[in-house]
């Protein structure tokens, strides 16, 4: 029987009993924390969706705050995407603990699950908005009041009707002080408070003052303020300010949350099997391994699984970034995070949270979400000093002008508080830097490093492997030649090398793997011992009669090549026994495909402009073909690591800006190496993986796609600070000599951070496929030479 009760509301973050006691059950940190470090540490890693912040010197203050609680380890806070990671001791702190250090802080933390960030998200935009239909009413009203004593001739307007009007235009704004001005305010009260300045304490002082100085025109006509009020003013700066800070609210939650929008897919909630055979449905964080969920068409698929009723189709876009759909029957595994789409199916709960691959995409994307770029540091650094200078300057601009004209001489520094805010400096560099690394994660390329993109924008140089990069990862065995005299028959050879194999990761290995599961007849497994894989070589291991086994190529193994191996990949299996010379025991032929669109990728990459190379662990016979096949003029062979890292340096030094473009699974060393790095293949483990960009799918496009995506990123960054930096350079002597009223600088401060985030907002869409020239450059998959050492 199906059963689906009403899902509670999410718990407030406030010290309340009952909230405290629901975000301290253990049960409940899987949910937004993993364990992190050994068990004896017993720390959690949790990630929190922030409300209440603006800027960056907000996300200093929560940083501060979490920090100074003990057993918390360490606090990064990100202005542009509001969110938090914080790693705790829970022997030491609990979250509420933690959390209600945010809370006196002046900001809300709410557990980064889907529906409580969701449900943030809309009532801040509906709080948002109806501060910003506030203002814009009241400003009608007040400019209406205010249009006869603009365009009166002298003595239409008599003293007790021009004092009526600016009655009616104190008690309209009243509203727009005490509801709209809301978020200002009380920001600036919680800088002053905890003795701190951010990006709202000159705004809510501009706004205070141009309240102040009006009032005291209306309530005094013939005093040193009577002479003129400022209503409309601040009424129309007002309205400016919630209307930039509405569309920036919708624009960062469209583009910069495109992370969250990724990250956020699995489903509140599950239909679990119950004892009685009965479907429930339960909170998916209740799960256990085990467990049989019904996954309805549209919804999420909760953990990885393997499907026990019924066949469906399921996208899996952000784990291959092919939009698809595959079919899944019954029998078929699926994955955490992709959707069902056509059938309701029974599922088998086989791995759940940080064990998916899903899980530890997420991690990644978190991490990368909460990193500040290098320019982003620089800005944070400067916010504070620069807000200290505004208020330096406004107090100096008031006092400068205070003798001709004491009412002018505030409202400049009024017009000095709000045009040089430095909200568009701050959010110039990070909102663009998520939005694209939300955009490649929409395609399947994981961002490890947001100081990636700005490495990736300089590249001039792309290094590729070729096994499982260039070429398909997948190889099929096309023979076993077991070695004469060697005593083993085909079955034998491949039963013993698979022993080996099954210890790697490599291609070469999982075909040898997989053929010798296909071929197995019932019989026992060889024993081996002391199994051990050399990166970039091969593997070895001891045999139960004491003799070392070796798989690899054949100058790995230490047999002599045979004529016309180069005809393919070719893995060899010998032995040594004692200190003798080893022997061959079968040679095993394997086949390998250039990808279709590996030729379409290099002809794109040169096109902009990049020299690419191929260094290969293969015989160089073997580079040389798939060189030729890929379009790549430079390429060598029979490179161990340390050659590639040899290389790799010799063009550093040279002045070369390089990428390198590997599997991932014998790569570390030289990715790590490189300027910027891409780890490519579905097989890479995610964690593991010494790389700036994770390329989850099959196709190498992806590659030169996410180069141009760089470029166009720090076009958009400097754009954006050339933008900030003649902003400020031209409004302030304005603003300084009166030249510029307070209701322009209120258009001008909302306009500089509108255009920040809009310009940002390009970077959403991907730079397309590739053009019809490159397309047609691709050549159909052929056929490489050898393997690649193992």
């Amino acid at each position: 029987m199906l059963s689906s009760p009403p899902r509670a509301a999410p718990p407030e973050p406030a010290q309340a009993p009952e909230a405290a006691a629901l975000i301290d059950d253990p049960q409940e940190w899987q949910a937004f924390s993993r364990p992190v470090g050994v068990p004896e540490d017993a720390c959690w890693e949790s990630h929190v969706v922030l409300e209440g912040m603006h800027c960056a010197a907000c996300a200093l203050a929560i940083e501060a705050a979490l920090r100074s609680v003990p057993g918390v380890a360490q606090a990064d806070v990100s202005a542009a995407a509001q969110r938090a990671r914080v790693v705790w001791q829970a022997g030491q702190v609990r979250p509420s603990q933690w959390m209600g250090a945010v809370m006196r802080a002046g900001y809300r933390a709410v557990p980064a699950l889907d529906a409580f960030a969701r449900e943030q998200r809309q009532r801040e935009q509906r709080r948002a908005l109806w501060r910003w239909l506030v203002a814009g009413f009241c400003m009608m009203q007040v400019m209406m009041y205010a249009w006869p004593a603009y365009h009166a001739m002298p003595g239409d307007l008599t003293p007790e009707m021009e004092q009526l009007l600016r009655w009616a235009s104190w008690v309209i704004s009243l509203p727009v002080m005490l509801f709209a001005c809301g978020p200002f305010f009380s920001s600036a009260l919680r800088d002053v408070r905890h003795g701190r300045i951010s990006m709202d304490l000159p705004v809510a002082l501009g706004i205070a003052i141009s309240f102040a100085v009006s009032t005291a025109g209306t309530f005094d006509a013939a005093g040193p303020f009577g002479h003129e009020v400022y209503y409309d003013s601040l009424t129309m700066f007002v309205f400016f300010l919630l209307t930039g800070r509405w569309l920036e609210l919708r624009l960062r939650s469209r583009t910069a949350g495109a992370l969250e929008s990724v990250m956020n897919r699995l489903p509140d909630s599950v239909l679990r099997r119950g004892a009685d055979g009965g479907f429930t449905r339960i909170a998916a964080r209740r799960l256990a391994v085990g467990d049989t969920v019904r996954v309805l068409p549209g919804e999420a698929f909760p953990g990885d699984g393997r499907i026990v009723r019924g066949s469906t189709q399921a996208d899996e876009a952000l784990l291959t970034g092919e939009s698809t759909p595959v079919l899944r029957a019954e029998g078929s595994a699926v994955a955490a995070g992709s959707h069902n789409l056509l059938a309701a199916v029974d599922v088998l709960i086989e791995r759940l949270g940080p064990q998916t691959r899903f899980g530890e995409i997420v991690a990644l994307m978190e991490s990368a979400a909460l990193q500040k770029p290098r320019l982003a540091q620089l800005a944070d650094r400067i916010a504070r000093p620069f807000l200290v200078a505004v208020l330096l300057a406004a107090g100096l601009a008031a006092a400068w002008w205070w003798p001709t004209d004491p009412g002018h001489a505030l409202m400049v520094a009024v017009a000095v508080l709000i045009v040089t805010c430095p909200c568009a400096l701050s959010l110039a560099t990070p909102v663009a830097m998520l939005t694209a690394a939300g955009t490649l994660a929409r395609q399947g390329v994981l961002v490890r490093n947001l100081q990636g993109l700005e490495a990736l924008a300089g590249v001039d140089t792309i290094v590729f492997d070729k096994t499982g990069t260039l070429t398909e990862g997948g190889l099929g065995l096309d023979a076993v030649r077991p070695a004469p005299g060697s005593g083993l028959d085909a079955a034998g050879a491949l039963a013993l090398a698979a022993a080996l194999a099954r210890h790697s990761l490599h291609p070469a290995s999982q075909a040898i793997v997989q053929a010798a599961g296909a071929a197995a007849s019932g019989g026992a497994a060889p024993e081996l011992a002391d199994v051990q894989e050399l990166p970039g070589r091969g593997l070895q291991a001891r045999a139960a009669d004491g003799a070392v086994l070796w798989l690899g190529s054949a100058r790995f193994a230490g047999v002599a090549p045979v004529p016309g191996e180069d005809a393919g990949p070719v893995v060899v299996l010998s032995r040594q026994s004692g200190q003798g010379v080893p022997q061959c025991l079968a040679r095993f032929a394997l086949s390998e495909a250039l990808r279709p669109d590996a030729a379409a990728a290099i002809a794109q990459l040169r096109e902009a402009g990049v020299q690419v190379l191929l260094l290969s662990g293969d015989r160089d016979a073997a580079a040389q073909r798939v060189a030729a096949l890929a379009g790549i003029v430079d390429a060598a062979g029979d490179c161990a690591p340390q050659d590639k890292w040899q290389r790799l340096q010799a063009l550093q030094a040279q002045g070369r800006y390089v990428a390198m473009v590997g599997d991932g699974l014998n790569d570390g060393p030289v990715l790590a190496g490189a300027h910027v790095s891409f780890a490519f293949g579905r097989a890479v483990p995610l964690a593991q993986a010494q790389s700036d960009f994770a390329v989850l799918g099959e196709r190498l496009v992806r590659v030169p796609q996410a180069l141009l995506l760089a470029r166009r990123t720090m076009r958009v960054v400097r754009q954006n600070l050339a933008w900030a930096a003649a902003y400020n350079a031209l409004c302030v002597p304005l603003a300084v000599a009166g030249w510029m009223p307070a209701w322009l600088a209120g258009l001008g401060m909302a306009a500089s951070s509108l255009l920040v985030v809009m310009n940002a907002a390009r970077l959403a869409r991907w730079p397309g496929e590739a053009p019809a020239t490159a397309q047609a450059a691709a050549t159909p998959a052929a056929p490489a030479a050898v393997l690649e050492a193992v």
